[in-house]
Formats: structure tokens, sequence, C-alpha cells
């Protein structure tokens, strides 16, 4: 089944600590990094969540290490994993925000996806880019990629298989996921059909007066469900790579909407939670049991990477494998999530404004675990300033290889428990909702909202006294709001894309 510069940037090339990886007397470690989609800062158990269930990520952090300010790249999906990939933010990224490419044709017709491939995926990322994968490739990794890619349409340069990884598996296309039961797949660059139906996502969708509730919802539940596929090809990929260091970029659809769960999970809920009012509004899919299914869908991700833990122990690859497990943005307020009922940023905002798409905490500040049986000592937890754009260099430094020039540091040294360099600042920039930059400076967080209308205004929160950000202090500490200021100044390069520019910045 497996086989196997945009622009020059005045940001120095970091520097690793360690040039081998942390132990020499034991072979490369392998590497498991598991992206869920939308899953909010405080939706698992070890982050403060009571009504959901995650024991296997519980277990996991109990086992390693618990980090509580780890942000993403960006507020939604595309831009964060191309920090993630590239170790570049958003101000330097090639991607910085999800750019469907209409030019193509009719891109949001599923029909007509169906019939013409071309027209699935995002703006794809160029060759001339470094990828983590291809970093990892380097130093002798098999790689896969199993999940939701999302930084180049199938036939382009983006592909994962261009992009330094042997193997792919799932959805090319962000657009495809909004469907769990979708008609095909991806293995590398060739189309697998499943055993469903096309079954369009934001349409309308009427009851007939003689169809029952279970009729109507059923409608929206298929044979072949995309999760569970790509699950058992990821546990096959590790089957398969006994003798071979391997890097495994697990990039779950979950818990992003639709609200779409095993029925088992969802049952469990339905009991747990009781009864509620069935979501039935035209974005994704109608859904009878929207909270159960929410929650169903975080705890069967839960599963999957028990499944995963259980694997490497049966093959006795446990000990010297590094798992670590984030989110690619907060949670989502759309389709039905049921984020709010969860209080799912806590103690952050959730909700429309905080939460997915905006660079307030709720948005982009995310749970991070990491687990290394050999390397990491258990039960810790670390308050290290860090975000997606460290991920590069810290894998490079665990796998024993220099990484290209990246706007991160290596967090390997709190991994390993040894003093560790800060950040100076974290930087993000986001051209959508109505365009964005926020800067995280120690305790104070800059934020400009509403850029693409021609506002410029820096608000400044306190973060250790207000994590929520309710009171803007900007005028109380004007200091503080020029250097967030010239730092924002700093970190923007222009993008070639106009649908990354800021008319504000004389760009458009």
């Amino acid at each position: 089944m497996f086989r196997s510069l945009l622009f020059v940037l005045c940001c120095p090339l970091l520097i690793c600590c360690h040039q081998n990886p942390p132990d020499d007397q034991l072979p490369p470690p392998n590497i498991i990094y598991i992206l869920a989609d939308d899953l909010g800062y405080g939706e698992l158990g070890v982050y403060g969540q009571d009504l959901i269930e995650t024991p296997h990520l519980d277990a996991l952090a109990k086992g390693g290490m618990r980090f509580t300010q780890h942000y993403t790249g960006a507020p939604v999906c595309a831009p964060a994993r191309g920090v993630l990939l590239m170790g570049k933010h958003t101000g330097h990224a090639h991607v910085r925000g999800n750019d469907e490419d209409g030019t193509r044709g009719d891109v949001w017709n599923y029909r007509a996806m169906l019939d013409d491939p071309s027209l699935e995926g995002q703006r794809p990322i160029p060759d001339s880019l470094i990828t983590l994968g291809e970093v990892l490739q380097e130093g002798g990794y098999r790689t896969a990629l199993v999940g939701k890619w999302g930084l180049g349409a199938p036939g382009s340069e983006g592909v994962p298989n261009r992009q330094g990884f042997d193997y792919f598996y799932g959805y090319n296309c962000q657009r495809q996921a909004h469907n769990l039961y979708p008609t095909h797949l991806w293995e590398n660059d060739q189309r697998v059909f499943l055993n469903n139906e096309l079954m369009a996502p934001h349409q309308e969708h009427e009851q007939g007066e003689d169809q029952t509730d279970d009729e109507f919802f059923n409608q929206f539940i298929l044979e072949d469900y995309a999760p569970e596929l790509m699950h058992r090809a990821a546990l096959e990929f590790i089957e398969e790579q006994r003798d071979t260091p391997f890097f495994l970029y697990y990039a779950s659809p979950l818990p992003h909407v639709p609200l779409q769960a095993p029925q088992r999970w969802v049952d469990h809920y339905r009991e747990k939670l009781g009864p509620e009012a069935a979501y039935r509004e035209k974005a994704y899919f109608p859904c009878q049991y929207p909270r159960a299914t929410y929650a169903a869908m975080i705890s069967y991700l839960d599963e999957q990477v028990g499944d995963l833990v259980a694997k490497l122990k049966e093959l006795g690859q446990y000990e010297n494998t590094l798992i670590i497990f984030s989110s690619d943005n907060g949670p989502s307020y759309a389709g039905g999530a049921a984020s709010e009922f969860f209080d799912s940023a806590q103690p952050f905002r959730a909700g429309y404004g905080f939460a997915k798409g905006f660079v307030h905490e709720g948005g982009i500040r995310v749970p991070m675990i990491a687990h290394w049986p050999t390397n990491i000592k258990p039960g810790t937890r670390t308050d290290h300033i860090s975000g997606f754009q460290d991920i590069l260099p810290t894998l490079a430094e665990v796998a024993g290889r220099t990484p290209p020039a990246n706007d991160g540091i290596s967090f390997l040294p709190t991994l390993l428990g040894e003093e560790q360099r800060p950040h100076d600042h974290l930087y993000w920039e986001f051209p959508a909702y109505r365009g964005q930059q926020a800067v995280r400076k120690g305790r104070w967080k800059a934020i400009r909202k509403d850029l693409q209308e021609g506002r410029v205004q820096t608000e400044l929160y306190d973060l250790e006294t207000d994590p929520q950000e309710t009171q803007d202090v900007a005028g109380e500490h004007p200091e503080v709001v020029a250097e967030m200021e010239a730092i924002m100044l700093r970190e923007h390069v222009p993008s070639p894309f106009p649908r990354f520019q800021y008319a504000v910045f004389g760009e458009k």
C-alpha cells in the first residue's frame, strides 16, 4: 500500500544547541505530530474540560509535558499549517490566509470538483520552500502525512509528495473536509473513491412532512467515515516502519464541523448530556444531537491517540518515539459546534470575535502535549511561550538536522529540562476577518483589528491580570504600545498576493 526564494528575510538563521539526537545510544527517535482541527484550548480534561472525556490525551500529558502558553501560527487552517511546516510566521510566510484560488473556476461546486479534481485544493506552496518533511527526509526518516493538507491543489507543486512526504492519504482540499463522508480521499497522487454518494455541504435541507427526525438526520450519515479510514492508514504506516525512523504528521479533521461522529460515541454523550435541540441550519449539515456529536468527535479523536500509543507499544517503538499533540487554531462557532456550551476556549473567551478566525487568545492559544519516555520527565508543565514556528527547528534538532532559515526557536531544551532561550516576542498577521495583527511580548498582548476597513489602532492587554482580554490598557502604557507597533512594522513583509495585502499599508 505504501511507497516509497519568495523573500530574503532579515531574520537570522537560528543555530541549534544540539547537533545529534539527545541520547546517542538510541537510534534516531520516531516522531509523531498529531494536529487536531479547531480543538479549543479548554477541550481536553488535562486543560480543564469537565464534560468531554479525553483519557488517552490526559494520560499522554501525565506521562509527558503540558505546554500552557503555546500558540498556533494563525487563527485558521491553511496559514497555521504553513507556519507549522515551514517555520515562518505569517508576516513572512508564503500562505497567510485560506486561499481557494477561485480563478480556476467554480471551486465551491462539489459536483464540479468531483468531475474535475483540478478544482480541489488551495493555493500551492512552491518547491523552493523547504518543509519539515523535507528536512526529516534528508535525515533518513520515512515521512507520511495522514489527514488534511490544504497547501497545494492536486497536480500542483504544492502536493504532499512534492513537499517532503513519502506517503499521503487523506484530504488534499480543505473544502472537501467539510464532509466527513466524502466521495473520495487521496492516496499520494490518486483519488480513492469511497462508498459514499455525493452529499454537498452548505445547502438548504427541508424536512418532509411525513419524514421523521431520525429519517431526516440519518441521511447525512453515509458509509465510509474518513477519520476512520485515515486512522487505519496511519496505523499501517507505523506498522511498516519497524526498522526505519519515521515521521508521521497526523493532521486529523476532528473536531472541525460538520457534526458527524461514530454512533456509539454519540449515544454515550446523549445519555450523559441529556435532551437537546437539533441543529437545522444551512452551514455544513444538520445534526440531530449537536452537543453530543461534538463531544463524540473529540472523544473519538482521543480514542485514536490511544490506538497510536498501543501500536507503538506493540511494536516496541514506544520508548523512543516523540509524540506531540496540538491544534491548528481555536474552537469554531459555526456549523452547530457547541464550543460555548463546553466553554471550549477556557480560560479565554470563545464565540465569534474571540475564537477561530481571530487573534485573541481564544483563537490562537492552543493545547500542546509532548510525550517522549526516554527524555521528557513525566507529569511536567511548562509556561515557556512558544509557537508553531518553533516546531521546524525543534524537530530538526531532535533528528540531528540543521533547519533552514526560520522565525522559530527550538524548544528541545524545554523538553529535556534544560535552560531554554526565550522568544523576545511572537507575531501574527491575518488578512481575513477584516484584517488583524497581534504581538505577544511577555505579559503584554497587542492587537490591531479592522485593518482592511482602514482602522489602524492598537489595543493592549495585560494577560497576567486579564487573560480574557476585556480591558484595553493602551492609554495607560504608551511606551509599551510604541514598542509593539515597532514590532508590527518590522515583522510585516508585504505579500505578493493581493488576497494577503493591506490597503491601509499602501499595498493594494
